[in-house]
């Protein structure tokens, strides 16, 4: 039998003493032992800040998210050794997916995530704020990585995807981890941390592991550090109030066992596809992962005259699901995690069997193929029946963590909607309905007291992720017993682990702390054309000044002849009356398209193509004799990667576009894109 090794101040070292043992789910056999025992926490959480932080804070946002994509390329090379694994823990081949490749799909997703964000340790958060009548003093916002570390206490179901869409985040904000997955499961992350350690692509420091007690670590967090707890609502109430979590103010997000619903809306009938479709996710949320999900369905609420079809073809499709060794190509629902989460779930069915009753499966037995049902830990999905939802407590506040849910009756939407918000806070609830009213009535009455909704009909089925999957660049979280917490949900979820500060000066000193142009901040022009500077060579603030034009109405007509734009505003002198016109206006876009003619410069240069339009505002009407200019600012300036040897080294730089009329005043103005080479072709 093994022992377990933790990862910690760059070494793998096995805790003291016997440990907590660990077996297979399935066999009952022992895997082996875990300890934390002799370990020094305090030294564990400075390691990280002084090792991994300055590292990773160096770092900018894509150097970081090419990191987390070799991790992910790299994890797939060894996804055989851990579904071996996998199964051990009862998850058939399809929760394992689930988990392990689920997981490197969130790996592949913060990484793609890093376009969002500058070449840069840092970003800038939002809209700049003019704070003075002339311009001279403005303020803005910067996210920074914080200093300290992220502790990520996990819970047993996904030993391997609980892990990756946590540190996905941090990593890419900039901060280190230390992970504490549940120790039941935490073989499967140790088998993972052991091949990103052995990879070597992570800075020393960035990533700790501690398979066992998490001791005394919570006693020496400082308010630079991050806590989250994914597990039941009880521990993570009790860790939450910490005295020292609350004394240092110490950021904690908790993502809690909620239960979660499903309801039927009151359109649907059996002759529906929507009907099928809703028996489907009931019996797939009951028995992937045998039920063991933050956000598996638990109460189902269905029209009360429709109760009795419903519970059937329930019962009808649950009896289909093959129950044993997940190894076996023929079993879909494997085992719970062990022993005693199967005791836990018992106990906790009894609860609900006060008001409840059973309509499908056994309490006492259950058919498994390729297996031993008494030792291992399986049991049989069950489907309960209660018939008075509003009279009874324990269906909305028991929650049996296994292949169990509730099926009860609702009169009308409003009603559906209530129960739904009986469990007080949950992450995940679905409404299948061909109806969009009743999507929309459902939705926005029951969104207040939920993380996240999922509206099914036959149009997004067949695409649909289901009921039970968090999507990386959605948020995942719930208000009240759901924990009250996000995760994930793509750019906000980095923030979370990164302070923001608002800061305040004139144009050009914000200019010079974002590394993107203000407006009215001190600019330079020189003979250069900013169009001939290759990417290395051009500066924030480079600016050109171009020469005027006159607009003629023979500028307006032609326009409106090339584009086949005649909107009357143009062409119409005869309906100009009762608008804000005075007499036929140039096209918005013809004055873009002149501003472009004034300040491109024409010869081959290096700058390879118009990447795009950011923003594009018309302030004032301009009337054929107008005479317009245009002022050109480098903005802001973007590295590209080289996609193979073949590709040319080149940036994205983003100008401001200022144009003005006769009178100097502003008339339009806009962000465009252009592709530039590098000069470095290296």
């Amino acid at each position: 039998m093994i022992k377990l090794e933790n990862y910690v101040t760059g070494k793998w070292i096995a805790g003291d003493g016997e440990g907590q043992t660990l077996y297979n789910a399935v066999t009952g056999a022992p895997l082996g032992s875990t300890s934390t025992k002799g370990l020094d926490f305090a030294s564990i959480l400075e390691y990280g800040r002084t090792k991994g932080n300055p590292a990773l804070r160096k770092m900018t946002f894509h150097e970081r998210g090419l990191m987390l994509k070799s991790l992910a390329l790299m994890l797939r090379e060894h996804l055989p050794e851990l579904y071996s694994l996998s199964y051990k823990s009862g998850a058939t081949k399809a929760d394992s997916w689930v988990d392990i490749e689920g997981g490197i799909g969130n790996l592949f997703s913060y990484a793609s995530l890093r376009r969002k964000f500058p070449n840069e340790p840092f970003a800038v958060d939002g809209d700049p704020v003019s704070l003075s009548k002339t311009g001279s003093f403005m303020g803005h916002h910067i996210l920074v990585p914080k200093e300290g570390v992220a502790i990520h206490i996990n819970a047993f179901n996904f030993p391997v995807w609980g892990m990756l869409e946590k540190i996905a985040v941090n990593l890419l904000a900039g901060m280190p981890a230390i992970v504490k997955p549940a120790t039941v499961t935490s073989y499967l992350t140790e088998a993972v941390v052991k091949k990103i350690i052995a990879s070597g692509i992570l800075p020393d420091g960035a990533l700790q592991l501690l398979v066992g007690s998490a001791g005394d670590l919570l006693d020496h967090v400082t308010e630079q550090d991050v806590i989250t707890f994914t597990g039941s609502a009880s521990t993570g109430k009790m860790l939450k109030s910490q005295p020292r979590i609350l004394a240092e103010n110490v950021p904690f997000t908790m993502e809690a066992d909620s239960l979660n619903c499903i309801v039927l809306g009151e359109d649907v009938t059996p002759d529906m596809p929507e009907w099928d479709i809703f028996v489907k996710e009931v019996r797939k949320e009951m028995t992937t992962k045998a039920g063991q999900k933050c956000t598996a369905i638990r109460r189902i609420f269905v029209p009360e005259n429709k109760m009795e079809d419903v519970w059937k073809a329930v019962g009808k499709a649950l009896s289909q699901t093959t129950i044993g060794n997940p190894e076996n190509e023929k079993v879909r629902m494997g085992s719970l995690a062990g022993q005693s989460q199967r005791e836990e779930v018992m106990a906790q069915v009894q609860k609900l069997l006060a008001s409840s009753s059973i309509v499908y499966g056994s309490l006492d037995s259950v058919e498994v193929i390729d297996a031993d049902a008494k030792k291992g830990a399986f049991m049989s999905p069950l489907l309960l029946l209660n018939q008075t939802p509003f009279e009874s407590k324990e269906v909305h506040e028991v929650e049996a963590f296994g292949p169990v849910s509730t099926i009860m009756p609702y009169k009308n939407l409003n009603e559906a909607t209530v129960l739904a918000k009986k469990g007080k806070g949950s992450l995940v609830c679905s409404v299948v309905t061909a109806d969009n009213k009743i999507a929309k009535d459902f939705v926005l009455g029951a969104a207040s007291h939920h993380g996240r909704i999922l509206v099914l009909n036959r149009e997004d089925a067949k695409e649909s992720t289901g009921h039970g999957s968090p999507l990386p660049m959605l948020v995942h979280g719930g208000p009240g017993r759901a924990g009250g917490g996000e995760e994930m949900g793509g750019v906000r979820g980095v923030k979370h682990y990164m302070q923001r500060t608002a800061i305040q000066g004139s144009p050009t000193a914000i200019t010079a702390i974002t590394n993107v142009y203000q407006a009215g901040a001190a600019t330079t022009e020189d003979e250069k054309h900013p169009f001939r500077k290759f990417f290395e060579e051009l500066q924030i603030g480079d600016t050109l000044h171009t020469h005027k034009r006159t607009v003629t109405e023979a500028d307006i007509v032609n326009f409106a002849n090339v584009s086949w734009d005649h909107f009357y505003a143009h062409t119409d002198h005869t309906s100009l009356e009762g608008t804000i016109f005075e007499r036929p206006v140039a096209h918005g876009y013809f004055i873009l398209s002149a501003a472009a003619g004034l300040f491109v410069d024409a010869k081959k240069g290096p700058v390879m193509l118009n990447y795009g339009l950011d923003e594009c505002r018309f302030l004032k009407p301009v009337y054929a004799g107008s005479t317009i200019g245009v002022k050109l600012t480098c903005k802001e300036k973007t590295e590209q990667e080289k996609k193979g040897d073949d590709d040319i080294a080149k940036g994205i730089v983003k100008w401001l576009v200022e144009v003005t009329d006769q009178l100097d005043e502003p008339v339009a103005i806009a962000t465009i894109l252009t592709m530039v080479r590098k000069k470095d072709q290296g």
